[in-house]
């Protein structure tokens, strides 16, 4: 008898998510290195501007590495690292199935290419890891999360680099070896499209590091290596412990054309091509697309691809898709302006993101139709001022736009798309990846501290914390 789902599956995975840059703090405590977030510095005038693409050179960053005078949010963050039982306790308390987070990179290897990690940093991890799951949340963790090494950025240009691929590699495979009978899901790379779309600190440090005039073709280049690595490490993985899941994760960049101009519809599918699907057609179904092979012909990008790296990235394809969602754009032929991309049928949030819940419900057929494999959201929330009134945060707003997403992200399942979990950002407020600040707050909790990480860092409670603990116990049926 045919019969179409009703709702989320019994053991749906509700959560939040978080990065260890964002949110960890003690940035060189028991043998952490630096990494590319710790050189990131809070803007003089930054009111809600982006700050990507600024770049540095290697003077300026060595010189941020003995600043003692300048605000650098992400070395303290929240302080994750210190107050990680309090904060899962609470996350425990909404009731979260899972909670997703990454590993910084330089706990690990402070320097990246060493041979052996630091074991002050896995024992973190350890407890970490031993934390979450004993307060009954499934771990889902990142392996790069914009935290690579300063050392591999600076000396090696980033994944423009072979040896770059070859210690992220070792790094994977440490992390296989010892959390594999903990952790079932795995990330490997944070948004791996975004590391074409955005600058520094994201784009031109992660991929490319630190130099100055890189072209498309080290761009390119820099993401095939990511591409190998990942096979790489999905291959060890998959032979070593085939119980674990491997998953690629894309930030959503869904745009749609700006008019039904034929020339703008065609524009906008392919900036989905190449911004989007690109990145998840190599490492979910295992080789380049041909679109993908016409846009380096038509730009002359001869990338150094051997026939091994093929074979690989053919047999050695990730097991689930994992994206991000935030909003939409549109789409017009011809060169893009700061103007275009606005679409006047959506209301915006404060930092000019358009809230599309529909579009939320788009882009998953589209991801189910293209793939057929499990998804898994694993970033979706507001960012907002939020503002405390007698102890108390009335964030009705964040509700509003958290229930029309899980709405919609309901009826793709009803639709047929297989989605087993759904983790929000951040469950917690931390420091912003796009602005460095804490104002822009995403969290069901409050966390008292400042733009300048002046505060008690005590944290509250707001009102979208007893919601999303409804919405968990209910298995959505609640919003």
């Amino acid at each position: 008898m045919l019969k179409a789902p009703t709702g989320f599956q019994e053991n749906f995975l509700w959560g939040g998510a978080i990065a260890a840059n964002q949110a960890e703090g003690a940035w060189n405590v028991n043998g952490k290195g630096p990494s590319i977030a710790d050189v990131e510095m809070l803007p003089e005038k930054y009111a809600r501007t982006y700050i990507w693409g600024y770049r540095h050179t290697r003077e300026e960053v060595l010189a941020a590495l003995k600043d003692e005078t300048n605000y650098y949010p992400r070395r303290t963050a929240i302080d994750f690292y210190h107050h990680y039982k309090e904060d899962l306790a609470l996350m425990k308390e909404m009731g979260f199935r899972c909670f997703r987070t990454s590993f910084s990179w330089t706990r690990i290897f402070p320097n990246g290419d060493e041979k052996e990690p630091n074991e002050e940093g896995l024992k973190f991890y350890d407890d970490l890891i031993a934390e979450i799951t004993g307060n009954g949340m499934e771990p889902v963790m990142t392996v790069s999360h914009y935290e690579m090494p300063l050392h591999l950025s600076l000396e090696y240009g980033g994944f423009s680099s072979r040896k770059v691929a070859d210690c992220f590699v070792r790094y994977c495979q440490v992390l296989f070896d010892r959390y594999h009978d903990k952790v079932k899901y795995w990330i490997l790379i944070n948004q791996i499209n975004y590391l074409d779309i955005f600058g520094a600190p994201f784009g031109q440090f992660a991929s490319l590091g630190m130099i100055y005039g890189y072209t498309q073709k080290d761009t390119y280049q820099a993401v095939h290596n990511q591409f190998v690595a990942c096979a790489s490490a999905t291959k060890y993985a998959h032979e070593n412990f085939p119980e674990i899941q491997i998953g690629v994760m894309l930030g959503d960049d869904t745009r749609y054309p700006a008019t039904c101009k034929p020339e703008d519809v065609f524009a906008a599918t392919q900036h989905n091509q190449m911004k989007l699907y690109f990145f998840s057609d190599v490492l979910l179904r295992g080789e380049y697309p041909g679109y993908a092979l016409r846009y380096f012909s038509d730009r002359r990008i001869e990338l150094n691809v051997m026939e091994e790296e093929l074979k690989l990235l053919k047999e050695n394809t990730a097991d689930f898709l994992s994206y991000s969602y935030y909003y939409t754009y549109t789409k017009a032929a011809g060169p893009e302006t700061k103007e275009m991309g606005g679409n006047p049928y959506l209301e915006k949030t404060p930092w000019g993101w358009s809230i599309d819940p529909l579009g939320f419900r788009n882009s998953l057929n589209q991801y189910w139709d293209r793939y057929q494999v499990p998804i898994f959201i694993s970033e979706n929330g507001l960012g907002a001022l939020d503002q405390v009134e007698e102890g108390k945060i009335h964030d009705d707003y964040r509700i509003g736009y958290l229930r029309s997403h899980i709405a919609a992200m309901k009826e793709a399942v009803k639709d047929g798309v297989k989605i087993f979990g759904y983790t929000s950002w951040g469950p917690i407020d931390l420091i912003s990846a796009s602005q460095g600040e804490m104002s822009k707050r995403y969290g069901f909790i409050y966390v008292d501290l400042d733009d300048r990480g002046q505060g008690s860092g005590r944290r509250l409670r707001k009102d979208s914390f007893y919601w999303y603990q409804k919405v968990i116990a209910t298995n959505g049926k609640e919003l």
